[in-house]
Order: structure tokens, then C-alpha cells, then sequence
């Protein structure tokens, strides 16, 4: 049986493969978009929201221009391997492109992140900020009844039970009772919150990855793309040599006249493309959505399409913790901005001792775990005292938290009164972890880290806190009961991917493209090659080859590269 003809399918419906629908539909095309989960939305739904886009044209407008040449410099440096291919290049010279035309044809706006720095801020060609942008606040009303298709963020990153908050206003948060103007902003937002709550099952003013999200399923909306939920696909048919369709798991066949684009989100759970592609060192844990289980991959690979690159650059890397939610459900928390950077926390290895500067991007935090052989696949513990809890909290355990006894009695969070009690509860020496904590304090004590450095760059001092004098990101531990939760190497995606040119086409053996067949976001081998050089490297390359690919596809560009 033959289902009705599409000019486009686009199978999976994270950050990629919405932007491939609805910049397809924006073309004119019949689009089908297939996603086998539930909802759409993907990692990205979960995701902070960053499109790292050099030399964009909000930013310039903003008075803070950027270079192509300038991140050519710093690429160069930071991906294995330079960024002169072709693809790289794509990259490059249609990011900005891509959003400017996101903005112009569907609801998809983004505003400059005007202070954040690439992660290797004193490379040349790094800047402290103008590269980053975010998706600006959504309201999700405009979704009606749709609203329920859009995959919620993390409950950890969201207050009484749905609130999302944004990054200015979590300062507000902090600040609440020692700032009239943070309280009231406070209690705006929170009376906000309970309106939004008598009319949906969750706030709908939606912030970060969430409103990025949501913005692109309004465009599918708007442009008419037909949006198939629960819906495995099994097989891509051909015409010749030339990809035609895919084959559902019902056995039904479905006509794609221009393509089909792959965009499932990667092989983060799957265990076996894991063991061929990523090192085993790292283990299987991952902060991605369970969608991600290597449909693209087999597909492109059954089609021809060759895989790379492999190892260590094979993934973006993130330490995470894992606990159990109330509803049974077991939980990732992904140790990304929120605390490894704050003043008054150290890492240790199994043997007790510090191993890492701490505040180093989430990315190098994990590499430096398999370089060393008593951290490897975790556990590595995060170690803070009272003070730092309360303040900055620790993985899910938030900031002012009343009560700590469920995270307690849970495994979660160790705690003890004293130093050589908190290294018996994690299992090292107490010797060797007192010595630590002794020799780090007293470096501390006047905001240095002899060991790492810690606070020496402006990426770290970023994440710090700059009420904390004289360094950011360096304070003494010194104040009981002292608290510490394990974490294990984890991916946000995977690097290795079907190999493309520079319009996304998948890459046969011979290095000619597979006719009509496409791959982007996770499907498709990064650009960065496995580096991690900036926030939103993931979603910037993600846009622009969901943009590259269905323009390619509507017969809008040429062939490059």
C-alpha cells in the first residue's frame, strides 16, 4: 500500500528537522514531517537555547560586529583537524543567513547574547560575546490545543511544578528578600505563573531551548506541514539509485518527489552504534531525549551514507548526576553552567584528589574525567559545605532548599558533618581528601588556585559569581556539614554522524552524494568534528544545514562544495 505523495519528508522533529519542515514549506513544498515519539521538540526542548552564529547580523546591529575571519582564526585552533572544508565553510557562510531567514518567513526570532564568551576565550580570534544568540520568550497560547505536542523542559530546570525561568531573572531569585526589586520582580513573575496555571498543565510563557521549540512547531503550524506523531519508520524506499520515500513500520510507503531529510537526534541510546563509535571508557549514560537511538544512522548507512568522526571526538561531553524522580522515572542531571563554576565547590576522583579545574566547560570537565584513569567512567564526586548549598545549590538539589531529606535518604546527595565522615560516605581515603580540601582552602582563602588556575579566563569568571571577591569562581570550604554528589560521564549528542557535503547531502562510499537523501543536526557528522569551541555549536549548525537542506531540496540553491 502506498500512502499519498510529498514533495519533502523530514524524519525527526528536533531543532533540525522543524527547521527543515517549515523552511521547506516556506519554499512552496508538500512537507511531512515524522517524529516517533509522542512529541516534538527533541533535546532541544530540554536545551539552554543557544545558536552559536559568527558574524551575525543582530549582534552587529546591536553595536558589537564580529568577524568571519576572526572565528575562522579561533575554529582553526580549537577543531581537530583546522575548518577549511567545504562543509565547515557552508557553515560559516550561511548561518547567518539561515536565521535571517527564519526570522523573515516564520515565528522563529532570536536576540544576541551580548556577554558570553567562546569556551577558549584567550585563543585568537575568541570573543566574550556577540556570537551567542537565544530564542526570545514564547507564549505558548499561541500553540492552542497544539501546546500539548510540544515536549516540556527538564522538571528539574523549572520551579513549582512548570515554571520556566529565564537567565536574567534567575539573579532575581537570588536575590529575593535582600532586593526590593528583585522581590517584586520575583513576585510578578510567580503571580504570572499561577494565572497561567488555571488555563494549561504548565507555564506558558517558555524561555531557552522550550521557546525555540515551540516557536518552530507554531512555524509548522503556520505553513501547513502535515506533523505525524508515533510513527517509526522502517526503511527508505528508491527509485533507481535515487532515494523516493521511506517505508513505515505498518508496511505502508510514502512518496517523497524532492527527498527526505534525516534529523532523529543521533545514536545516544543506542547501544550498539555506542560500542562501534564512542569510546567505552565514557560508559552509556546520556542527557538527550530517549529519542535519539540511531534511526538516521541505520537509515543513511542501509542507503550507502558513510559515518564519522570516531572516539573521543564522538560525542559533546557533560558530567552528569542520576537520581530516581518521585514518579519512578530515573533522572540525568546534566552539571553544565549552574554549579561547577561557583566559588566554594571542588572535584575529586576516586582516590580523593582534585583532577580538573572545575570551572573548564562542561565538554574539557568530561575529557579530563577519561584521561584519568580514577575518574574514567565516573563516579567523580562534586564536593561543596553548607554555605555553597544554600547558595548555589548542588546538580538538582536548587538553591534555599528548606528540607534536604528526600535527596538524602535517596543516595542522591552524601552528606556529613565533618570531611574525613563525608570521604568515608564516597569511599576514598580520609587523609587524602582532608589534605585536599586543606591544600585547595588555602589558595582560597585569597581567591587562588595554585593547582588549576581556576577563574584565570573570562569563560570561567562568566560562570562565577561576581559578587564573590577577588576571584569569581574560587572560595574557601570550610563551613558544616560538608555535601557531595557523583557524577559520570554523560553525552549532549553525538559528534559522529553520516558524512554530508556542504548542502547536508549524505555522502556515499565514493564521496558522491546519495541522491535525495539528506542528514542534519545529530544525523549528520559536526562540523566541529567533536570539538566543543562555544555555547549553542550544537543548534547553530543544526539551523543552518535544516535551512541548507530543504532549500537544497526545493531546488531554491545550488549544489556547493
Amino acid at each position: 500500500m502506498t500512502d499519498a505523495a510529498y514533495d519533502l519528508i523530514v524524519v525527526g522533529a528536533g531543532a533540525a528537522g522543524m527547521t527543515a519542515a517549515s523552511v521547506g514549506a516556506a519554499e512552496g513544498l508538500r512537507v511531512l514531517l515524522l517524529e516517533k515519539t509522542p512529541q516534538v521538540g527533541g533535546t532541544t526542548a530540554w536545551s539552554g537555547g543557544m545558536v552559536w552564529v559568527p558574524a551575525n547580523r543582530l549582534t552587529a546591529e546591536a553595536g558589537q560586529p564580529d568577524t568571519l575571519d576572526a572565528a575562522r582564526r579561533y575554529l582553526g585552533q580549537t577543531v581537530p583537524g583546522g575548518f577549511d572544508t567545504p562543509r565547515q565553510t557552508a557553515f560559516l557562510d550561511h548561518a547567518d543567513e539561515a536565521i535571517a531567514y527564519l526570522a523573515e518567513h516564520t515565528p522563529v526570532q532570536l536576540t544576541p547574547v551580548r556577554r558570553y564568551p567562546d569556551y577558549y576565550p584567550d585563543l585568537p580570534g575568541a570573543t566574550d560575546g556577540g556570537r551567542v544568540l537565544e530564542p526570545r520568550p514564547f507564549d505558548a497560547t499561541q500553540l492552542g490545543r497544539d501546546f500539548k505536542l510540544l515536549r516540556p523542559p527538564l522538571p528539574e530546570f523549572t520551579l513549582f511544578g512548570g515554571m520556566m525561568v529565564s537567565r536574567p531573572d534567575l539573579a532575581h531569585f537570588r536575590r529575593v528578600g535582600r532586593s526590593v526589586r528583585s522581590t517584586l520582580r520575583v513576585a510578578r513573575l510567580v503571580a504570572d505563573y499561577a494565572w497561567q496555571r488555571l488555563r494549561a498543565p504548565r507555564g506558558t510563557t517558555l524561555y531557552l531551548g522550550n521557546a525555540l521549540a515551540g516557536r518552530l512547531l507554531l512555524a509548522l503550524i503556520q505553513k501547513g506541514v502535515e506533523i505525524r506523531t508515533g510513527v517509526e519508520i522502517t526503511g527508505l524506499t528508491f527509485d533507481r539509485d535515487r532515494v523516493s520515500g521511506i517505508e513505515l513500520a505498518d508496511g505502508r510507503r510514502v512518496a517523497a518527489r524532492r527527498g527526505v531529510i534525516l534529523s532523529t537526534g543521533g545514536f545516544s541510546h543506542d547501544p550498539g552504534l555506542r560500542a562501534r563509535f564512542l569510546p567505552a571508557s565514557a560508559g552509556a549514560l546520556s542527557a538527550t531525549a530517549p529519542a535519539g537511538a540511531g534511526d538516521g544512522s541505520r537509515l543513511g548507512m542501509e542507503a550507502g551514507g558513510q559515518m564519522g568522526p570516531t572516539e573521543l571526538n564522538g560525542a559533546f561531553w557533560v558530567p552528569a548526576s542520576r537520581f530516581q524522580r518521585p514518579d519512578g522515572t530515573q533522572g540525568v542531571f546534566p552539571h553544565t553552567v549552574t554549579d561547577r563554576a561557583k566559588p566554594g565547590l571542588i572535584a575529586v576522583d576516586r582516590t580523593g584528589r582534585r583532577f580538573v579545574n572545575e570551572a573548564v566547560s562542561y565538554h574539557e570537565f568530561v575529557l579530563a574525567m577519561l584521561r584519568n584513569d580514577n575518574a574514567g567512567a565516573g563516579p567523580a564526586y562534586l564536593l561543596c559545605d553548607r554555605h555553597f548549598l544554600w547558595y548555589y545549590g548542588l546538580g538538582r538539589v536548587k538553591p534555599f532548599r528548606m528540607s534536604l531529606r528526600q535527596d538524602i535518604a535517596s543516595g542522591y546527595l552524601l552528606t556529613a558533618p565533618t570531611l574525613r565522615g563525608l570521604a568515608e560516605r564516597i569511599g576514598v581515603n580520609p587523609g587524602v581528601l582532608t589534605a585536599t580540601v586543606e591544600e585547595y582552602n588555602l589558595g582560597a582563602t585569597d581567591g587562588l588556585d595554585p593547582m588549576f588556575g581556576r577563574g584565570a579566563n573570562s569563560y570561567q569568571r562568566h560562570l562565577g559569581d561576581a559578587e564573590n571577591k577577588p576571584n569569581p569562581c574560587v572560595a574557601p570550604i570550610v563551613q558544616s556539614p560538608f555535601y557531595a554528589v557523583a557524577v559520570f560521564p554523560a553525552d549532549l549528542g553525538t559528534a559522529t554522524g553520516l558524512l554530508t557535503d556542504a548542502c547536508a547531502r549524505v555522502l556515499g562510499a565514493d564521496g558522491v552524494p546519495v541522491a535525495g537523501l539528506y542528514a542534519c543536526g545529530n544525523d549528520m557528522s559536526s562540523v566541529m568534528n567533536g570539538a566543543y569551541p562555544g555555547p549553542g555549536i550544537t543548534l547553530g549548525p543544526a539551523l543552518t544545514f535544516g535551512y541548507l537542506a530543504a532549500r537544497h531540496a526545493a531546488g531554491s540553491i545550488a549544489s556547493e562544495g
